[in-house]
């Protein structure tokens, strides 16, 4: 199982390391609305990153995992992303 950690450098941008066969480290943003319209309140957003590199790991390795990117593009690669960290 893969290590995730987390570092909140303000409202909308994380730092994402993941030690895993390798260590490899993300630079993630996601706009308060995607975590609002994802978490329906139930979360806030370094949960939504942290549910988010959850889900991307059960499909992938981290060393597939892009570098930078918006949360919002990982239902372009994964459809199901939305519907699953919603449920």
């Amino acid at each position: 199982m893969a290590k995730i950690t987390i570092n909140k450098l303000d409202a909308s941008i994380f730092e994402v390391a993941v030690e895993a066969t390798s260590f490899t480290s993300h630079r993630v943003t996601v706009a308060p609305e995607y975590v609002d319209k994802l978490s329906q309140g139930r979360f806030d957003s370094e949960e939504l990153v942290r549910r988010s590199f959850e889900f991307l790991l059960e499909r992938e390795p981290n060393t597939s995992i892009l570098r930078s990117f918006d949360l919002s593009v990982i239902s372009r690669y994964f459809p199901e992303y939305e519907r699953k960290i919603s449920s």
